[in-house]
């Protein structure tokens, strides 16, 4: 019994490791998500109306 635990361990594990291969290796899915695209858009545009025009280094005030 003891050398059919010895067996069966490493037929598992090679198992478990083709099964992971197989499931890191498919193809990527596709990222033409309209509404995510968008969302980036509008949030690049909120950073360079926040940080465009200020010319000052952050913490510090304009005048100086």
């Amino acid at each position: 019994m003891a050398a059919l635990a010895w067996l069966i361990i490493p037929v598992v594990a090679a198992l478990l490791a083709t099964v992971w291969a197989g499931w890191a290796a498919r193809p990527p899915k596709a990222t033409g998500d309209p509404a995510s695209l968008a969302e980036h858009q509008r949030f690049m545009a909120a950073m360079e109306r926040t940080t465009a025009g200020s010319g000052a280094a952050p913490g510090e005030r304009p005048g100086r």
